[in-house]
């Protein structure tokens, strides 16, 4: 079974006179010596290297305290999750998977081997408390795989102690500096060792990021950000962090939508059947969090009852509901990210950023055809709204008002992705369409949420259980939707007064 630990620390250049004194940083008591351990850690990759060029890293090191099997999955500058699992010949099923949307059909080599003598001292406070580990690492690297070679380095890393905080790595920071050590040049072991022993025909030079200099750099841009966002979730999705089933899914909607929009910069005849496939993913992802958002919004509503009008076992029963649903949807969506369908649209993605399909105002100045796909969506949202307004409420109404809500995310998207040329229009834009959006969902949300309560109300009458609070919460939630539709032509009119500046 593997475990998490987040890992927040620092590296430095280790100088000649090995490790300065570090009694004289603030809030260390005593710096104790832990001895010294040996450590040899074997580091797996494809052969063109994809977990090092996301700053992954995958590892079997034997010797210390963690023996084991380690992934690391960056978080932030100097902050890494790192996801251990026991010592074993073969790597473990779980880690395997949460690399596979950077693997995927390639093969895990041995790479690089690190063998490295660790100095260790611990940093405590007066009350004999760990506050961060000092090692100074003295380190043999070599390539196991092509013409590479060897490579020898010294190194000082501070980690922070578990649930510590993090401005105490300043102080040592500081107290380090002063004694002249310096930041290391690398941000981890790999990446040096990796530097230090490729072949010089391998070696890469660092390039500047590319300026959005036309209508393609612009979108293409939007689309790679978009793309790193699903890999980059994925092994967060399969251990059911919090908001990452989310966040994928608006990173899935946003690429989609991009597709959609820039038809005038992207060939449809290759990116809508890639939109079809990410709309599919947008669905999968889609069920768990429907039932999240429904969840909340039920047992929030409950809440405000009084007690003395909530008749039976009403919260169990959502609860049930909830917990049931998400066992089923937890199941079904880690088969998707194991498919050869999810896997074959990441490859397709990869190839499409690789071999764009420009059409010709891909290579245009940004400005002028991005500024008119944007206006070519909001006409779009315009058109539904108005019609939307003009029918009675009930559930023609409702399919309306759904589809200019989702046109409007369609919208901002776009704008979002405009912002780094059209500048304070589309930021402008990309706000109104936020609200609008915000108000359309919570009209939708009602309406899925009187959805919910009839199927329960049923379930629960069957069950010879009293069904009047859930009569209750419908007609509440029928309230809160026509509230929503009875602010729409206020909010509608602002937008439509303020939309002029494209």
């Amino acid at each position: 079974m593997a475990d998490t630990k987040r890992e927040i620390e620092r590296k430095y250049e280790a100088p000649d006179g090995g490790l300065p004194e570090l009694t004289g940083v603030p809030g260390v008591a005593t710096v104790a010596d832990r001895g010294i351990t040996h450590l040899d850690a074997t580091y797996y990759d494809t052969a063109d290297e994809r977990l090092a060029a996301s700053s992954v890293t995958l590892r079997r090191r034997t010797g210390g305290s963690d023996a084991g099997w380690h992934l690391k999955l960056p978080v932030g500058p100097g902050v890494r999750d790192e996801i251990r699992s026991p010592l074993t010949d073969a790597l473990p099923g779980e880690l395997a998977a949460l690399v596979r949307s950077r693997v995927r059909d390639g093969e895990l080599l041995p790479l690089v081997r690190l063998r490295s003598d660790r100095d260790v001292r611990h940093l405590l406070d007066s009350e004999g408390r760990l506050l961060a580990e000092v090692s100074t690492d003295s380190v043999r690297a070599e390539r196991l795989t092509g013409a590479g070679g060897e490579v020898r380095w010294t190194e000082i890393e501070v980690e922070l102690a578990d649930d510590g905080d993090p401005a105490f790595l300043d102080k040592v920071d500081k107290r380090l500096r002063k004694a002249g050590v310096r930041p290391s040049r690398s941000a981890s072991k790999l990446a040096r060792a990796l530097a230090d022993t490729a072949p010089q025909r391998r070696r890469r030079p660092t390039s500047a990021v590319k300026k959005t200099e036309t209508a393609g750099d612009l979108v293409l841009a939007y689309v790679r950000e978009q793309r790193d966002a699903i890999v980059g979730l994925d092994p967060a999705v399969r251990q059911d962090a919090e908001d990452s089933v989310h966040s994928m899914r608006v990173a899935t909607r946003r690429l989609r939508s991009t597709f959609k929009t820039f038809r005038n910069v992207l060939d449809r005849t290759v990116t809508d059947p890639v939109a079809d496939e990410l709309k599919w993913l947008a669905g999968e992802l889609g069920v768990d969090r429907d039932r999240e958002v429904l969840t909340e919004r039920l047992t929030d509503t409950l809440a405000e009852v009084p007690a003395g009008l909530v008749r039976g076992p009403v919260k169990e029963r959502m609860l049930a509901w909830s917990k049931a649903e998400h066992g089923g949807a937890k199941g079904r969506l880690a088969g998707v990210l194991d498919s050869r369908r999810y896997l074959t649209l990441l490859d397709t993605l990869d190839a499409l950023i690789a071999d764009p399909p420009l059409v010709d105002a891909a290579g245009k100045k940004p400005a002028k055809p991005v500024a008119r796909a944007v206006k070519k969506d909001f006409r779009k949202v315009t058109g539904l709204v108005g019609r939307a307004l003009e029918l009675e409420p009930g559930t023609e109404r409702d399919l309306a008002l759904h589809e200019a809500r989702k046109k409007a995310k369609r919208t901002r998207y776009a704008a979002e992705a405009a912002d780094p040329v059209l500048g304070k229009p589309a930021r402008k834009l990309t706000a109104s369409m936020k609200d609008l959006q915000n108000l359309l969902g919570e009209h939708q949300d009602s309406v899925m949420a009187r959805q919910t309560l009839r199927e329960l109300s049923a379930v629960a009458h069957a069950a010879g259980e009293n069904a009047f609070t859930y009569g209750l919460l419908h007609e509440r939630e029928e309230q809160r939707a026509l509230r929503a539709e009875a602010e729409l032509p206020g909010l509608w009119g602002r937008i439509k007064g303020g939309a002029s500046g494209l």
